[in-house]
């Protein structure tokens, strides 16, 4: 098995079993080594009171792309967990699709910095900044 497909298998299996990106319908585009794309829909489960996009579903979806970009570096048999992140939100959208790509900036034994970059889609494919993260990933032994 080559080294994307290891990678793509590795993330998948972790992804699948997210209860919180099932529920919202979130969607793994791209795996590769430091790289993680994710996509989610808008709908009713992800908005705030004015329709928008909530925060929380957008800080989500940065968390995740920047975790598995992360555990893509990470050794094997090993897990990584969140211990900070810091979100900045650019604008809100209503409709279309959010990607969020992240990418390991720094993989350390121990650490792990990364980033992730949060675009909206809309229905004509125009792309516009949402949002950007930066966060610190702890490696901890893999436990299921």
């Amino acid at each position: 098995m080559s080294l994307e497909a290891t990678l793509w298998s590795l993330v998948q299996t972790s992804f699948e079993r997210q209860g919180l990106m099932r529920h919202i319908g979130a969607r793994l585009l791209q795996v590769e080594s430091g790289l993680c794309v994710l996509a989610l829909p808008y709908s009713d489960k992800v908005t705030q009171q004015q329709d928008g996009f909530h925060g929380g579903a957008i800080g989500a979806l940065a968390d995740i792309a920047g975790g598995y970009a992360g555990l893509t570096r990470a050794p094997a048999g090993m897990e990584v967990a969140t211990i900070e992140y810091k979100i900045n939100f650019m604008a809100a959208f209503q409709g279309g699709e959010l990607r969020a790509r992240g990418h390991v900036v720094k993989a350390g034994r121990r650490l792990i910095v990364t980033t992730a970059e949060v675009m909206h889609i809309d229905a004509d494919g125009k792309e516009s900044a949402c949002a950007v993260m930066q966060q610190t990933l702890m490696v901890v032994p893999k436990n299921y």
